[in-house]
């Protein structure tokens, strides 16, 4: 019994503390305005605004410093859109940069008079989205952040009287008046707190304002301004509110007709402003879909409601007595009133939600809607998903065509959300059976099914894809693919570099409007890759790039239609020369004293005529300056492909930069020169390219790899064994491999002669 006890207290303590939020009166209302205006002024547009950043956060620009960034932001849309909910939904960077900008949109004043159609083709998630977003809607709603008030009217059962034995009583206020009629000193005796709370047993008569209008708008609007600048002090928060559209709505939008009639009413009752507002009271505003509370969802199979006006026969009776004449005050209202400044959305434009859809149109247009005789206003966030097909639905309506506001949801198209969305299902200890790189080919394999063949925006900005043919497809779709994942390539050289500016970049990203409607779906996707991962993760053998490339080219009708061989190739290419960067980097041995020395001696070398002798100021050295000595670090410098010609030009080019921006005999300066920080940088990128070199030739190496791990890698001479760990180690931690990824990787970088495919050995 004593844990039942404590269980039933702790569900009470529960629902008590979050039900503790009881109406406040509307000066208590105007004191928490002044005190923290910028959250209680918040209509349904803000709130969703600050709802989306508090789980989104700012975001991250990994190129942040670039002068040519466009804002094109990574954020982490995991506690928004897939933590704790039934059906995770997964927004890569393109959807949640294209979200996030209408979510701004809507704060800065630029949502009225609109519908936000979410449109996507079937498999992309649409439905799981915006269900998503709607709990996460409701849930904020419903906390201290999401907190928003609305109007209700409070009538003291004292001063309003005893309501006659006629009236439209509940039992609950008949046994209540009974009580009071014999003994107050009953009532405590029956009657707990919780009973208090909740309203059933009190001495108010509470009559809300069904469209949940927020409490300013009861000031009336020709005096709201001249209002609000006395409330204010002069204050940064008083200066936005009278000069941003953020802020608009305050001035313009009316109270509900049931408000305002019940206003004016009161007024002609009471004679004075002070006993109306002493009726008047703030309450929180709260969400609840199942009741059609604030936010409601409508799917296409839900049939039209036969009740088109709602009443509340006893609220009326109350109001009738309060006023005393019926019906001066119609406590009518529909649908659109229990979502006003809240949510009202639609499952897809099909069957009876097109009607509910060209029913918007007035709403939309005029921002009001008849109820019988009366007018109700309608100020929510209108919002749907649709599948492009059914667009047809609507597009006779040409009326609609500037009030619809299209955002488009397609299939993933950025690879490290594809790769999410694998791991999701499949469990996250999935990388563990993949060599590092492959999960996220399969993922480029998929994409690129989703992606046009020609982006004219990459060829008016790498006007010649040949050049990258050892490592990109013709088309440039892998590139595509790291610049939607927010990646800029190392492997760009600089002339393309400096190309790719801020315009070229919005091009690309505006290409993506267009694309990823056609192509894998993301439930074909799955499907997929749930038969590549039966097929090819065996115990101790990890997937690698032949298991990939055998499941993509073996027999299989519906891949072979959409995915070519050309890409594929492309992607291979790609992977080698990227394994060859990761195991030249590894294997490389850091000398920074000695490369800095090189480039400081050269820089003073080349000011100078061949055949002179001089001390280098910067290093002590005294240098033979000769054309082997210059040619031997502008190798290093420039790579193997330099020419006499290439040389002659850099080796100009550097003297002409030294003597115009570094001062002689200046150490300090020197090392904090844009020429030195430049040439050092180019050095350790060639130099690293030939730390391969000097194994390729030693068969004992390729065999000590093999055995590393094993008794016989103890038979090998110690500076192999040396060189050999320091490799493995390094994959294993720079790269994220496993010790047996990085022996197999290493055997097949040897195996395939890469180093000779990259032109990196000679």
């Amino acid at each position: 019994m004593d844990r039942i006890t404590r269980s039933m207290q702790s569900l009470n303590e529960s629902v008590v503390e979050k039900s503790k939020h009881t109406p406040i009166s509307f000066e208590g209302f105007l004191r928490k305005l002044v005190d923290n205006p910028s959250f209680v002024l918040r209509n349904v547009f803000q709130a969703f605004h600050d709802m989306v950043v508090s789980y989104l956060g700012e975001g991250v620009d990994e190129y942040s410093d670039d002068p040519e960034s466009i804002n094109f932001v990574k954020y982490d849309c995991y506690s928004l859109f897939a933590e704790g909910v039934d059906h995770p939904f997964f927004a890569d960077r393109l959807f949640a940069n294209r979200f996030v900008n209408l979510v701004k949109a809507l704060k800065r004043g630029a949502q009225q008079n609109m519908v936000y159609i979410f449109r996507g083709p079937p498999g992309c998630g649409k439905s799981t989205f915006l269900n998503n977003l709607l709990l996460k809607i409701e849930e904020y709603s419903n906390t201290e952040e999401g907190l928003r008030y609305e109007i209700v009217w409070r009538f003291n059962r004292q001063t309003v009287g005893k309501i006659p034995e006629n009236e439209a009583f509940t039992v609950f206020e008949k046994l209540y008046d009974l009580l009071e009629s014999k003994s107050k000193k009953a009532t405590p005796k029956i009657f707990t707190k919780q009973d208090e709370i909740h309203g059933i047993f009190n001495e108010y008569i509470d009559i809300p304002c069904p469209s949940h209008d927020h409490p300013i708008l009861i000031i009336p609007k020709k005096y709201r301004r001249e209002f609000l600048e006395n409330l204010f002090d002069d204050s940064e928060f008083k200066e936005k509110l009278f000069s941003e559209m953020e802020y608009d709505w305050i001035f313009k939008e009316n109270p509900c007709t049931i408000c305002t009639s019940l206003y004016q009413a009161l007024l002609e009752k009471y004679g004075t402003l002070e006993k109306v507002f002493q009726i008047i009271y703030a309450r929180p505003y709260r969400f609840n879909r199942q009741l059609g509370e604030g936010i409601s969802i409508y799917n296409p199979g839900d049939e039209q409601v036969s009740q088109k006006v709602h009443k509340d026969e006893f609220i009326q009776s109350r109001l009738n007595y309060i006023l005393n004449q019926s019906n001066k005050v119609r406590y009518i209202y529909s649908q659109y009133a229990k979502t006003n400044n809240g949510v009202y959305g639609l499952m897809d434009i099909k069957s009876h939600n097109t009607q509910r859809l060209i029913e918007l149109h007035n709403i939309i247009s005029e921002g009001v809607h008849k109820v019988e005789d009366i007018e109700e206003n309608v100020y929510s966030l209108l919002v749907a998903v649709m599948n492009p097909e059914d667009q047809k639905n609507i597009q006779n309506f040409k009326s609609f065509s500037d009030r619809i506001s299209y955002i488009n949801i397609p299939y993933v198209m950025d690879l490290n959300t594809e790769v999410e969305i694998y791991r999701n299902i499949f469990g996250k200890n999935i990388d563990s059976k993949f060599l590092p790189r492959v999960l996220r080919n399969f993922a480029r394999v998929i994409i690129s099914t989703r992606i046009s063949s020609q982006s004219k925006a990459l060829l008016e900005w790498v006007q010649d894809p040949e050049k990258y043919k050892l490592y990109c497809d013709k088309s440039l779709n892998l590139l595509k693919m790291e610049i939607y994942s927010g990646h800029i390539p190392e492997w760009l050289l600089e002339e393309d570099r400096k190309r790719f500016n801020a315009k070229m970049r919005r091009k690309i990203i505006a290409e993506s409007e267009t694309e990823g409607e056609h192509g894998i779906s993301g439930r074909d996707s799955i499907r997929y890759f749930n038969d590549f991962y039966s097929t090819y993760a065996k115990e101790n053998k990890l997937i690698n790039m032949a298991g990939l490339f055998k499941f993509f080219t073996s027999p299989h009708e519906e891949i072979n239609k959409i995915i070519s061989n050309e890409f594929l190739d492309s992607l291979l290419h790609l992977y080698d020369y990227t394994v060859l960067q990761e195991v030249n980097e590894s294997l490389y041995y850091y000398n920074k004293e000695q490369i800095s020395k090189d480039i400081l001696n050269y820089l003073f070398a080349v000011n100078f005529e061949i055949g002179s002798s001089e001390k280098c100021p910067f290093t002590g050295d005294k240098l033979d300056i000769t054309e082997e000595f210059l040619e031997g670090i502008e190798e290093r410098i420039l790579g193997k492909k330099m020419t006499k010609e290439k040389s002659k030009e850099f080796r100009e080019g550097t003297q002409k930069e030294y003597t115009t921006s570094v001062l002689a005999n200046q150490v300090k300066e020197i090392l904090k020169a844009k020429i030195y920080e430049s040439l050092y940088d180019r050095y350790i990128y060639n130099i690293k390219e030939k730390a391969l070199d000097p194994f390729l030739k030693n068969e004992n190496f390729r065999r000590a790899i093999k055995d590393y791990g094993k008794k016989d890698f103890k038979t090998y001479d110690k500076r192999i064994k040396t060189d050999v760990q320091y490799l493995i180690k390094n994959l294993c931690i720079k790269f994220s491999y496993t010790e047996q990824g990085a022996q197999e990787v290493c055997i097949y970088v040897i195996d395939n002669d890469l180093a000779k495919k990259y032109g990196v050995s000679q």
